[in-house]
C-alpha cells in the first residue's frame, strides 16, 4: 500500500477540527497526524510532525493564519490549503494568502464555523492530494515575486520552447478584427502565478485580454480589483453588456461563463450566461471557444497552472484555427494538469515558464 499523506489541521474551533478530521480520514490515502488551535501551536507542531500538507484557518488567536502562513512558506515546511469563508472579507484575506504562497483554498459553505462541509469534502480531498505531489512546495516558493508594471520594451532574445507544430491557418470570421485577443485559462496556483504575467503587459497592448481563474462568485470582484491595482492595463470583472476594447483585461465572473458576441457593426460585447452547465463556472473551454468564435486566428490562447483539463480542447481549436497557443511549462507550473492536458493533445506551440509568458505574448503581437 502506498505511503499515506500526512495532514496537520489548524483551526481554533473544536467543531471544525473534528469536521475536517472526519473528511480527511474518509479517504484511505490520507491521515491526520495532529491538530493545532492557533498559529503558534501550528508552527510548533509542524516543525515536529513534518506533515505533507497543512490545512489552515485564517482567524486564530495568539498568531493568526496569515502570520503563520508567512513562516510556513519562509521555512518551506509544507504546502498549505487555506480554509476560509465565502464572505467578502474572507475573499480579500484568501486572495492575500494565495499570493503569499498558499497552494489553494477550500471555502466553508456555511460561514466561519460550520458542521456542513459535505459539499466541499471531495474538493478538499482532491486538493490535499494535489498539494502533496512531488515538487509543489519548491515551485510555490521558487517563482519570482510580483514585479511592478513594466512599459513595453523590445523582447530580449531567449531560446524559445517551441513545439514542432506547423500553424494551421483557416478562414477567419467574416470580418476584419481591429485588434487581437488573448485568452488565458488558469486555476490552482493561479492567483500568485498570474502576477508574473499580467503586470508585465503594457498599457498599449494591441489586444483585449480575457482571463478565467477558477474562483467562487464572491472572490472574483476582489481579485479583479487586485489585478487592476497591479497592472498597467485596467482590469474589470466581466459584466454582461460591456464593450470589449484593446488594452483592457476582463476577468470571468465567478458563477457565470465569460462569453463574447460580435454585433453586425463589428463591435464585440461581453455576455455572462450560466449555460452550458459545466464543472467550472466560469469555464476556460467555454471562454476560449467564444473568444475564438469572435476573433478567429487573431486569438492567442494561454493555458497555465491548474488541476484537470479545462481549456485543453479549446486550445486545440485555437491551434486548428491558426491562432497561437502558449502553455506554462512544467518547470514553473504549480500543477501541470491543465497545461499538460493541452500538450498531450498536441495543441501547444510554445511552452514557457510563467515569468516568460508576457514576453511571448508581446512578441506575438508585435
Amino acid at each position: 500500500m502506498a505511503k499515506k499523506i500526512k495532514v496537520l489541521i489548524a483551526d481554533d474551533s473544536a467543531l471544525m477540527r473534528r469536521v475536517l478530521k472526519d473528511i480527511i480520514t474518509s479517504d484511505r490515502r490520507l491521515e491526520v497526524v495532529g491538530a493545532a488551535r492557533d498559529g503558534q501551536d501550528l508552527i510548533d507542531k509542524a516543525k515536529e510532525m513534518k506533515p505533507d500538507v497543512i490545512t489552515l484557518d485564517i482567524n486564530m488567536p495568539r498568531m493568526d493564519g496569515m502570520t503563520a502562513l508567512g513562516i510556513l512558506m519562509k521555512e518551506s515546511i509544507a504546502p498549505v490549503i487555506m480554509v476560509s469563508s465565502l464572505t467578502q472579507q474572507g475573499a480579500e484575506v484568501t486572495m492575500q494568502a494565495l499570493e503569499l504562497g498558499a497552494f489553494d483554498y477550500v471555502a466553508k459553505p456555511g460561514g466561519t464555523v460550520t458542521a456542513d462541509m459535505s459539499s466541499v469534502s471531495q474538493d478538499m480531498i482532491r486538493k490535499i492530494k494535489a498539494a502533496a505531489s512531488s515538487g509543489v512546495l519548491e515551485r510555490l516558493r521558487s517563482r519570482p515575486s510580483r514585479q511592478k508594471p513594466a512599459p513595453r520594451r523590445a523582447a530580449s532574445p531567449r531560446p524559445e520552447r517551441v513545439r514542432k507544430i506547423a500553424p494551421k491557418p483557416t478562414s477567419s470570421p467574416n470580418h476584419a478584427n481591429a485588434f487581437k485577443a488573448v485568452a488565458i485559462g488558469i486555476s490552482t496556483g493561479g492567483p500568485k502565478t498570474i502576477f508574473n504575467v499580467l503586470p508585465q503587459l503594457p498599457a498599449d497592448l494591441g489586444a483585449a485580454v480575457f482571463i478565467v481563474q477558477h474562483l467562487p462568485p464572491s472572490f472574483t470582484a476582489s481579485f479583479a480589483s487586485r489585478l487592476n491595482q497591479a497592472c498597467a492595463m485596467p482590469c474589470f470583472e466581466a459584466k454582461s453588456g460591456m464593450t470589449v476594447e484593446p488594452g483592457t483585461i476582463y476577468l470571468g465572473q465567478g458563477g457565470r461563463h465569460l462569453n463574447l458576441r460580435r454585433k453586425a457593426n463589428g463591435e464585440v460585447v461581453i455576455r455572462t450566461p450560466t449555460r452550458p452547465t459545466h464543472t467550472f463556472m466560469p469555464s476556460v473551454d467555454v471562454m476560449m471557444e467564444s473568444v475564438l468564435e469572435s476573433f478567429g486566428q487573431d486569438t492567442i490562447g494561454v493555458i497555465m497552472t491548474g488541476m484537470g483539463d479545462d481549456g485543453a480542447k479549446a486550445m486545440a481549436m485555437i491551434h486548428e484555427a491558426g491562432g497561437l497557443t502558449i502553455a506554462e511549462s512544467e518547470e514553473s507550473a504549480v500543477v501541470w494538469g491543465m497545461p499538460g492536458a493541452a500538450v498531450a493533445l498536441n495543441a501547444v506551440q510554445i511552452e514557457a515558464p510563467s515569468w516568460e509568458i508576457a514576453e511571448q505574448i508581446i512578441k506575438a503581437l508585435a
